[in-house]
């Protein structure tokens, strides 16, 4: 059977231990699109997250990335009760919540847990927390993830939670577009996910999609850099947390559009595809998107 709920859930992975330093922060800063722009070069704010200075300051996605980030294989897939092929996967939600900014350089420990597993009929959903400390055990930030497997689904399990998170009923407060550059998930993969999916248009082609696809979190980057810069003053250390599900996907050489509510303690962000293509215009990247404000 590939997939074993009974083996899985409650199953822990193995700890990383692991250390990032300031090259791998600016390195996944250019990675989402960072200094991209036109005056970026001489902008303050923009040199925040691309300049080696005092100043540098961590957009917490990076966390997510931090643990696997000098991986260079193609992410592992071994996990208890579950026996799944990678070609099948997709990544389906993501969340990150910081105790405090994220030093520009440091060692952590993170550990993770296999906590739901979700029968969705013809696809499985397998939701994975992980915790991130220091040596000392000072707490960093917890992540909570989830892959959509498809074809593994049907193995008569429960279906799971059925949540949302609307946007208001009114215009954004902001707005902002980044256009894909056609080899943004060719940088990104540097950045520790060397997932064939994003890079080798036979494996993309073996997987249903017509070309090579940019990675579910470097868009999840993006999203969170342009919000933060619409509604926070491009400030990351007012960033506590970033969710998402991921809800379609972008090709390189594409454009995101952000759309930004300001709502108390949240943001509410609705991030599309914008293309002279009517059947990709409009098309969601991510939902139930929201972030959480220092």
């Amino acid at each position: 059977m590939p997939i074993d709920p009974a083996k899985a859930i409650g199953a822990s992975l193995p700890e990383q231990r692991f250390t990032w330093s300031s090259s791998d922060v600016l390195l996944y800063h250019l990675g989402i699109g960072a200094g991209s722009r036109a005056g970026d070069a001489t902008d303050p704010a923009a040199l925040r997250y691309t300049l080696d200075s005092d100043a540098l300051t961590v957009l917490p996605s990076f966390g997510v990335v931090a643990p696997t980030f000098h991986v260079t294989e193609p992410p592992s897939l071994d996990m208890p009760g579950c026996d799944i092929d990678l070609a099948s996967v997709l990544h389906g939600s993501q969340e990150i919540h910081v105790d405090g900014p994220i030093p520009a350089s440091g060692e952590a420990v993170v550990s993770t847990r296999i906590a739901e597993v979700w029968d969705k009929g013809k696809a499985a959903v397998i939701v994975q927390e992980g915790v991130a400390t220091t040596p000392a055990g000072e707490p960093l930030w917890t992540v909570r993830s989830s892959i959509f497997v498809r074809g593994e689904g049907g193995f008569g399990g429960e279906r799971g939670p059925s949540t949302a998170l609307p946007v208001p009923d009114r215009a954004p407060d902001a707005v902002a577009a980044y256009d894909v550059t056609e080899q943004q998930a060719l940088l990104y993969r540097l950045c520790g996910d060397r997932n064939p999916l994003h890079a080798d248009p036979a494996f993309a082609a073996k997987a249903g999609f017509p070309k090579p696809i940019l990675h579910g979190l470097c868009s999840y980057g993006i999203v969170l850099r342009e919000a933060t810069a619409l509604l926070l003053d491009g400030d990351a250390t007012r960033v506590a947390g970033f969710g998402a599900r991921f809800a379609g996907i972008v090709f390189p050489g594409e454009t995101i559009s952000v759309e930004a509510w300001d709502d108390g303690p949240k943001i509410l962000i609705r991030a599309t595809i914008s293309s002279e293509d009517p059947d990709r215009d409009g098309a969601p990247v991510l939902a139930d998107c929201y972030v959480v404000k220092r």
